[in-house]
């Protein structure tokens, strides 16, 4: 009698992907040098521990200026500064800019104390006393444009604060992001494992390449081994081949159980069809547990899916392809390799180039060659993208440009868009090609925008590949309101109205952050307005700002007077820091009396807090974008007490 194995019942693709899903590849999670990082996924996420840039900085060549001494300057009637000196990149400032004065700085150059502008040095002429001689350097400058406190000035933290949430867990490594790791000093990456995936090629007739064949016997080279392995390595997992084994069932075994024993999934070809020489099922049905065996698809229907026993008492799981490379070829990409990729965390491969369509109206007209970083979100078929401008079945495309300095613009941009010399403008809903940052770049599940907060770091962690951009409430709010993004944060009151709906959210507590001890006896706002103390505030986007504004519209009115007047009387009012934590750390270091933040914050970096009110922080969606999946989650989350508490622990001043 033949114990010849017959395909009877083949699986639907479908089933075969549900049986190989069901297998366990799954490393667990490592660490490595952040010189072997690239093509990793971050196990877990990244905060930025120093600011970067971590000291103001000149962002042009030109003059360091208190911004006050050029209001009024115009090319008519130019400010004049005495020139005291200069500063160039990489040197230690040695001069203070004091009210009238002025210094040379350089691009990258450390912004000299006193100094809170940079005029480039276009709008500036040199002046020299009567008969000084022209090489001679200038005693003092022309300027002849007004500037405000922080124009053309990185101030620290710009790029990145400290505090920040740099990249969240589940981001793959490619050299943008290794860039951003390099700048904050990370050398050393908690990554997740690579599946290890053990290769064995089978069958009397292959022969390794190097070696001589004869072609009488019907002997060919062992094509798969090595195109499984580049297969496995590209998709993630770390191959490891085995010696070829022939038909005999007992070196089958043998390798076969060696292999389970040293890696996560194991790989044969060849001996899985339905011929009598063929023995690997049998070694599967006896020694482990067989799942699948043939699949009804073409090439490759005798395919096995199971389980092999290891030494240890557990399993390891095991695939069996075609013998024909293409056959094999086309079975390992079509259901191996996203297992291996899903178990590594590596996204599914994409061309090099997609086309989108612009979610807003873009200005240019420069005259030059604009290489637009910009983020790509799919919205796929469905309400949201009908209600968008252009090809619904094109991603929406939206610029993302924070300056040259600053690298989180490549980290959250997924390409470039080239924009012609003479392109005024690209219209919303236009087609335009974007070159991807590399072939496997995906768009993010969720695109959000608005107020920074450490909730809502946590909030993200638990999403699958957001991206967010902290531009602060009222930024958030306009960007909801032209359609870009999913979901908008805001903190506190806006001005804005925006029709949106509110997923949920939390309240936390605002206030002053001062010194551990609170060495300068800061009771509240009046001692910013009457005391001659240092403050660093947040940019008006802000919601912080907003609330600290307001409270300042509350003392001027028990005063008589304005905000504005309160406000001058407030050393660092008019120059806000972007990052939540940023003016906290300032105050830890001790370069600021006292700075606007988060009793969380305060607590964290054990300072002293001294409240000033609480603000809620709501969720917002875009409301032709709640029926998206990401969306949906997100909604799922923020409706669950015991979730909200989750993200909530341990925050000090934050409550439901």
């Amino acid at each position: 009698m033949s114990d010849r194995k017959e395909f009877r019942d083949l699986a639907e693709p479908d089933a075969a992907r549900e049986a190989i899903a069901s297998l366990d590849l799954s490393p667990d999670p490592t660490s490595v040098p952040l010189s072997d990082a690239r093509g990793r996924v971050l196990a877990e996420r990244v905060d930025a521990d120093i600011d970067v840039p971590g000291f103001d900085r000149a962002s042009m060549d030109g003059y360091a200026v208190r911004g006050r001494d050029t209001f009024g300057a115009d090319e008519s009637d130019p400010a004049e500064l005495e020139l005291i000196g200069a500063v160039h990149a990489g040197a230690a400032p040695d001069v203070t800019v004091e009210p009238g004065t002025c210094a040379e700085v350089s691009t990258g150059a450390v912004m000299p104390d006193g100094a809170d502008a940079v005029v480039m040095v276009e709008r500036t002429d040199e002046v020299r006393e009567a008969g000084t001689p022209a090489d001679a350097a200038p005693d003092r400058i022309a300027v002849r444009t007004a500037v405000a406190p922080g124009d053309h000035v990185m101030a620290a933290g710009a790029d990145i604060a400290a505090g920040a949430r740099a990249l969240g867990p589940g981001t793959r490594l490619t050299p943008r992001e290794i860039g951003l790791l390099s700048a904050l000093g990370v050398d050393e990456v908690p990554v997740r494992g690579r599946p290890t995936v053990g290769i064995v090629s089978t069958g009397d007739e292959l022969v390794r390449p190097g070696e001589a064949i004869d072609p009488g016997r019907g002997e060919i080279y062992d094509v798969n081994s090595t195109t499984i392995a580049a297969g496995v390595a590209e998709a993630g997992g770390e191959p490891v081949l085995y010696p070829h084994a022939g038909d005999d069932y007992t070196e089958m075994e043998r390798l076969l159980r060696t292999a389970a024993d040293e890696c996560d999934l194991v790989l044969s070809s060849g001996s899985t069809s339905a011929s009598a020489v063929d023995v690997i099922y049998r070694v599967i049905e006896e020694r482990g547990d067989l799942l699948l065996h043939g699949v009804a698809v073409k090439p490759g229907k005798p395919m096995l899916v199971g389980r092999l026993d290891r030494g240890d008492g557990g399993e390891s799981a095991y695939v069996g392809l075609p013998g024909y490379p293409v056959s094999a070829l086309t079975i390992f990409r079509t259901f191996v390799a996203p297992a291996v990729r899903a178990a590594a965390g590596q996204p599914e491969p994409r061309t090099a180039t997609v086309e989108g369509r612009m979610a807003r109206r873009e200005r240019y007209g420069e005259g030059r060659l604009r290489l637009m970083p910009v983020g790509l979100l799919d919205l796929g078929a469905g309400p949201a993208a009908d209600a968008r401008a252009g090809d619904p079945d094109l991603p929406i495309v939206y610029p993302v440009d924070k300056g040259s300095g600053a690298t989180t613009s490549l980290v959250e941009a997924d390409g470039v868009v080239a924009v012609d010399p003479d392109t005024e403008y690209l219209d919303a809903g236009e087609a335009v090609s974007v070159r991807l940052f590399s072939p496997d770049v995906r768009p993010p599940t969720l695109l959000g925008v608005g107020e920074d907060d450490p909730a809502l770091n946590r909030l993200l962690d638990r999403l699958a590949n957001p991206r967010y951009l902290p531009v602060g409430s009222r930024e958030g709010l306009r960007r909801l309101r032209d359609g870009v993004p999913d979901v908008a944060v805001t903190a506190g009151p806006t001005d804005r109205e925006v029709d949106s709906v509110a997923l949920g959210g939390w309240d936390r507590e605002w206030g002053l952050v001062v010194p551990g001890g609170n060495p300068t006896s800061v009771a509240g706002l009046a001692d910013l307005v009457d005391r001659d103390l240092r403050f660093v505030n947040r940019p008006p986007d802000a919601g912080l700002r907003r609330a600290f504004d307001d409270a300042l519209d509350g003392l001027a009115a028990e005063r008589s007077t304005d905000r504005t007047a309160l406000a001058d009387r407030i050393d660092g009012y008019g120059l806000g820091l972007r990052a939540f934590e940023s003016p906290a750390r300032k105050v830890s270091a001790g370069d600021a009396d006292v700075g606007l933040g988060l009793r969380a914050t305060a607590d964290r970096l054990g300072c002293g807090f001294v409240p000033l009110g609480e603000q809620a922080v709501v969720v917002r969606a875009a409301p032709d974008r709640i029926e998206r999946e990401a969306v949906a989650s997100l909604a799922t989350l923020l409706d669950d007490p015991d979730d909200v508490a989750g993200l909530l622990d341990g925050l000090a001043g934050y409550s439901a």
